[in-house]
């Protein structure tokens, strides 16, 4: 389950969270990717939960776009923050609920066409098998849920080895896995492939669009590297949005985001 530790780590960097995220535009280049690739599977109207929902970022934007939305998440700091903006825009169809993604049973008998997470938020629970049941669980016939999850092979971080950092190189084949740090907190961050979401989330699934996302472009914490190279960051943007979807690639990154549609 999500750990309290996380919880507590993502609380304190609530007040922060927006300001970090609106400096970065490699943040912004995964977020446009992301939300892309799930939205050319809903439509106005439909029914939405997110999961690990933070600040609201995303749950903002698609209620925006005229989706119903329940927004979710266990950290009060976030929570604060979301029920701020919900109070500023009350024409939003936007719904806050304190919620884990370990407790979706608390939703009793609500069902939604879509579930949404995004930017590794699963990757805060050793029992990412239990998460994806509930999901199961809450999604209506035919609905998708849309997953951004951080996978085992990262060649970013794998081309530390070559500044002498071993530790960051392998961290994401740890064992149990790797200890993260957000505003001073720690907490264990696990890391799972694809083939793990489609196994746990049962036959009754199909694929319907997967790639990754920073396998060739720098990850958001490199925005030195955007800054530096311009051009080549926009070469390599290239590059990897031609070949993101591709197999063994999809599959990497600094994230993937996959989509899956439950049988009718």
């Amino acid at each position: 389950m999500m750990t309290t530790e996380a919880s507590t780590a993502f609380s304190a960097q609530a007040g922060a969270f927006d300001s970090i995220d609106a400096g970065n535009p490699l943040i912004a280049w995964v977020r446009e990717r992301v939300r892309r690739q799930a939205l050319k599977n809903m439509q106005r109207g439909d029914t939405l939960l997110e999961l690990n929902a933070g600040t609201g970022i995303d749950s903002c934007f698609f209620a925006a776009q005229g989706m119903k939305v329940l927004a979710t998440d266990a950290a009060p700091g976030m929570i604060d923050q979301l029920r701020a903006k919900q109070a500023a825009a009350p024409e939003l169809p936007l719904e806050v609920i304190a919620c884990s993604f370990n407790e979706l049973d608390r939703l009793g008998d609500r069902r939604f066409q879509h579930v949404f997470s995004n930017f590794g938020g699963l990757n805060c629970t050793a029992r990412l098998d239990e998460v994806l049941r509930g999901i199961d669980r809450v999604l209506l016939p035919n609905g998708t849920c849309t997953l951004v999850i951080m996978p085992r092979f990262s060649p970013w971080e794998l081309m530390a080895a070559l500044r002498g950092n071993l530790k960051l190189a392998r961290r994401r084949w740890k064992r149990g896995g790797a200890e993260a740090v957000v505003e001073g907190h720690a907490f264990t961050c696990h890391y799972y492939g694809p083939a793990y979401a489609r196994h746990h989330l049962g036959p009754g699934y199909r694929v319907i669009a997967h790639r990754a996302l920073s396998f060739f472009v720098p990850p958001p914490h490199q925005l030195d590297f955007m800054e530096r190279w311009p051009r080549i960051f926009q070469l390599l943007e290239r590059i990897e949005d031609g070949l993101a979807s591709l197999p063994f690639i999809r599959n990497g990154g600094d994230h993937f985001v996959i989509t899956l549609r439950k049988s009718a």
